[in-house]
């Protein structure tokens, strides 16, 4: 491609590393950046960057022999080939970085050949054995699992996932063996520049609206996801999920045709590995245990799973590890043990700290299935007598105006909730759109959570000062609510 974003059209086949000469990456401390240029480091390809922040990540690449730069300038790329001696071959941007960017513009006018991120990892994974991890929700679990199974089993995988896997330290990795795990990005159309030979769709449903326009449009680039999956391949998917259902009856036909095995997961009796037994761990301790069962009659084989994180919706994303453990050659006690050393990824119920008794926890949901399921699972861990707060920041003005009841409605799950204003990340306001939508159902209703729509600085006195001992607090979305996490600790001690 040229112009920096998703293609229309697919790439037919990625290029390889040695194809791409010297790389030039903008937005080199973003999550998905990062992990390609880790990545590039590791095959050998010579690298530079920019970000627009000085962030602890870029000293790891200027260590590393990189030349790195701050701040957006067209003659950056002029000046990093004075500095290094050779001509910049390629230039990989993030999706935030593309036309109006300075270097991005320079780029253009140079003729020089400007991929997105995801192009740049799908050359990474050329010649492995790739797994690309996509669905509305529970990629970065998913994926994060997958990795931390595989390694745990000897595999040696190499990754790109989109947060710090939890005992591994980092978003990516190149590893020795064959396998390799990738989170597969559905937002921007992205994950159609992967060729895997498996494909895991966890689930199907309506977000992004913003770049896709319509639900039937995010059905469609799952269904042009799976066209992608190479002939002989494997698919898995969640048979519990309606929307993952409906794909998998329109793309069926056209797997069996090119020999893609099909292996779906769930609670139904239908699905080829079974979630049976499901039990989360006793009040006031987080994770789970389960029984996943394969096969029918005589030739069905079972495993007890136990696994350090909380919820239904985490042991779904474990069934889907197991089948990529399978497809591995484990078998599935093997796959089981390896999920014991699970313990999380960034963002994902991550334990921010803990003082009178409250724990706080701080999650990356931001779509209301997500938070619902966040909920159940704090619900679970406080048991009856406890109770769960929440800072709940909604992310992007058209994901608020579009699913303001539904949050709503998940939200009223919490014994109390202070909702911040809307984070914008790429979007322009609009016009009437505020986080009064869903504060206003949310507190209107009989029953309803205490709190209300309040300032950072409120959020955290009002939640804090609600929570007592075996309580949990939540900061939830995918803005900078995050960085409350800290602060509301200091406030439990105060």
């Amino acid at each position: 491609m040229s112009d920096g974003t998703v293609s229309e059209e697919p790439m037919q086949e990625p290029l390889t590393p040695a194809q791409l000469g010297r790389v030039h990456l903008l937005g080199l401390a973003g999550v998905g950046v990062s992990a390609v240029a880790r990545l590039l480091q590791a095959a050998g390809v010579p690298i530079s960057g920019t970000d627009g922040k000085e962030l602890p990540v870029l000293d790891e690449f200027r260590a590393a022999g990189a030349s790195v730069r701050v701040g957006y300038r067209s003659e950056n790329i002029a000046s990093v080939e004075r500095e290094t001696g050779e001509r910049i071959s390629t230039i990989i941007a993030s999706s935030v970085a593309a036309e109006g960017n300075p270097e991005y513009d320079e780029a253009q006018r140079r003729g020089l050949r400007v991929l997105h991120r995801s192009e740049g990892l799908a050359a990474v994974m050329v010649g492995r054995r790739s797994v690309a991890v996509a669905g509305t929700h529970g990629k970065t679990t998913t994926s994060s699992m997958t990795t931390v199974l595989l390694e745990q089993s000897g595999l040696e995988p190499s990754f790109a996932v989109g947060a710090t896997v939890a005992g591994l330290g980092v978003n990516a990795a190149s590893g020795a063996g064959d396998w390799f795990v990738a989170e597969a990005d559905e937002s921007d159309g992205s994950l159609l520049n992967y060729r895997p030979e498996v494909a895991i769709i966890t689930n199907v449903e309506a977000d992004h609206l913003d770049h896709h326009g319509t639900a039937e449009a995010v059905h469609q680039v799952f269904v042009d996801f799976t066209q992608r999956i190479l002939d002989g391949g494997e698919l898995i998917i969640c048979r519990d999920d309606s929307g993952a259902r409906r794909l998998l009856e329109q793309v069926s036909s056209d797997l069996t045709a090119r020999g893609v095995t099909v292996t779906s997961y769930g609670t139904s009796s239908e699905a080829d590995l079974r979630l049976e037994g499901h039990a989360e761990a006793a009040v006031g301790a987080l994770g789970q245990r389960f029984t996943v069962r394969t096969g029918q009659g005589p030739d069905a084989e079972q495993a007890q799973v136990s696994l350090a994180v909380p919820g239904l919706h985490n042991a779904m994303n474990a069934l889907a590890a197991l089948a990529v453990g399978l497809r591995a050659g484990l078998d599935l006690h093997e796959g089981a043990q390896a999920l014991e050393h699970f313990q999380g990824a960034a963002r994902r119920f991550d334990h921010r700290g803990e003082h009178r008794g409250v724990r706080v926890y701080d999650d990356y949901a931001h779509h209301p299935t997500e938070v619902a399921a966040v909920l159940t699972a704090a619900r679970s861990a406080v048991g009856e007598q406890g109770r769960v707060h929440v800072v709940f920041q909604p992310h992007l003005f058209s994901r608020t105006q579009l699913f303001a009841q539904e949050f709503a409605q998940a939200l009223a799950a919490a014994d109390t909730v202070a909702v911040l204003d809307i984070y914008p990340a790429r979007e322009e306001p609009i016009a009437g759109v505020t986080s009064e939508l869903i504060a206003e159902p949310l507190f209107a209703r009989a029953g309803a959570p205490a709190g209300g729509r309040l300032d950072r600085r409120e959020a955290v006195r009002v939640v804090a000062g609600a929570a007592g001992s075996g309580d949990i607090i939540l900061t939830l979305g995918a803005g900078d609510v995050t960085a409350l996490g800290p602060d509301l600790v200091e406030a439990l001690r105060g």
